[in-house]
């Protein structure tokens, strides 16, 4: 007689600069030791971001907007069984003025308690991801997530955590033409410092935008997507038209406008690191935040 396996099912809710993520896992143990398979995931466009990065605030619809979000979540997180949760706002959420006011309002209305999270906080949750497939026997590694608001980078050197720093340059900033020169140089500057000296640096790209890049490269899932070909790939999209991105390449239309920025933001650390490729693991915030879970 076969086994029966407990399977246990939880959440994890990232809310972020231009869209907000359901992830519901399925979490059981094997061997003495705790799993997780994603079950369903939901994005749902909301560009907060806009809002908080140009005038500090959420607009009353945007605000709607959330609540209305979080409730059909809360639904859908209701129906699947779900135990634990865990929901945390980003980059948007840090810089307003009223954050406060809204998480009691979210709390209130959908009975779901959000956590707003730091930047430092965010990059070690997103290094819970296990990427052991892609980084090998390789002891020195970088990971650089990049999102609306902000690009988390945290680094790894002969194994051991080593650095990590939050930057506010991010897809939705840089349309918004939030993003100066200065910060552009104190990006690169850190970069130099702190990852460019390490020998045979593997780079892990995190994010919504560098997975759908690297589905557009066209290159082979778990290979790297090397420097020549993620640039070809900046500028195939770059000359291609709104109904085009739409329609071949099947962008979500909160992605076109962000996607170009976000993929220069990857190919500006490459090369000021010396790394010639880039890995794509297609995991993120909400996928680390299972470890937090379980």
């Amino acid at each position: 007689m076969k086994k029966k396996i407990d399977i246990e099912k939880v959440a994890t809710i990232d809310i972020g600069s231009n869209a907000i993520r359901l992830l519901i896992s399925n979490v059981f143990s094997l061997n003495g030791e705790l799993h997780h398979t994603k079950n369903s995931f939901y994005r749902v466009q909301l560009r907060l971001g806009d809002d908080s990065f140009k005038r500090g605030i959420i607009s009353d619809i945007n605000k709607k907007k959330l609540i209305s979000t979080l409730k059909s979540f809360k639904l859908l997180m209701d129906v699947n069984d779900v135990k634990k949760y865990l929901a945390y706002a980003t980059s948007a959420m840090r810089g307003i003025n009223d954050s406060k006011k809204i998480i009691s309002s979210i709390q209130k209305h959908t009975n779901i308690k959000v956590e707003i999270i730091t930047g430092k906080k965010e990059s070690e949750i997103v290094a819970k991801n296990d990427i052991s497939q892609y980084v090998g026997k390789s002891k020195n590694y970088c990971f650089i997530d990049v999102g609306g608001g902000s690009t988390e980078v945290i680094i790894y050197k002969n194994g051991e955590f080593y650095k990590s720093k939050s930057f506010k340059i991010g897809g939705v900033r840089i349309i918004n033409n939030l993003v100066d020169d200065k910060t552009w140089r104190e990006f690169e500057l850190w970069l130099k410092n702190n990852a460019a000296e390490l020998k045979k640096l593997k780079l892990i790209g995190i994010g919504g935008n560098i997975n759908k890049l690297y589905k557009i490269s066209g290159v082979k899932y778990t290979r790297p997507l090397n420097k020549k070909k993620f640039k070809s790939t900046l500028h195939k999209i770059e000359k291609m038209s709104i109904l085009k991105k739409l329609i071949k390449l099947k962008l979500n239309p909160d992605r076109i406008d962000v996607i170009l920025p976000a993929g220069k933001i990857y190919y500006f650390m490459m090369k000021k690191i010396g790394v010639k490729e880039i890995y794509v693991p297609r995991i993120g915030l909400a996928n680390g935040m299972v470890s937090e879970l379980i």
